[in-house]
């Protein structure tokens, strides 16, 4: 029985036009589309806080769509605590409010919370308490693929 060459050909015509067809539906420009910018900032000392929420709006303003989760633990929690203030005496729940307004997510630390002997709520309402503050940021880099930033 002799092989129908035709049929040959369009296997091979098929094998080639396969990947070709997909290296032009993945192009960097449609990969970009569908994948969002995610970043993960690591506050563990209020003192920097001004700092790295100021960082945020700048941040927020280059890359609009950017999704942003500020993690915090030890000291780092401090500034999302009720009623803290920074070194001029506005409250830092105004600016948190209005990032988180513009969808960026802040989270305080329990362990942090309990070695401190605090409530989940002496924590402001606009964050969210999670287990562990490192477990959170590694879990967003490995399981989320979040890129890290340290103000």
């Amino acid at each position: 029985m002799k092989p129908n060459k035709s049929l040959a050909r369009l296997g091979l015509l098929s094998a080639l036009a396969l990947p070709a067809a997909t290296a032009l539906l993945l192009t960097p420009a449609t990969c970009q589309a569908e994948q969002q910018e995610k970043v993960v900032y690591h506050i563990n000392d209020s003192s920097i806080a001004s700092l790295a929420l100021n960082n945020i709006r700048n941040h927020l303003k280059a890359e609009p769509g950017v999704k942003i989760t500020v993690v915090t633990h030890g000291k780092g929690i401090d500034f999302l605590l009720k009623d803290a203030i920074d070194k001029n005496g506005n409250p830092y729940e105004v600016t948190v409010q209005q990032l988180n307004e513009q969808g960026v997510d802040f989270r305080v630390c329990n362990n942090t919370l309990k070695s401190r002997n605090l409530d989940k709520s002496a924590v402001i309402e606009e964050a969210s308490v999670v287990p562990s503050g490192v477990a959170e940021i590694a879990r967003l880099q490995a399981l989320e693929g979040y890129v890290y930033l340290k103000p």
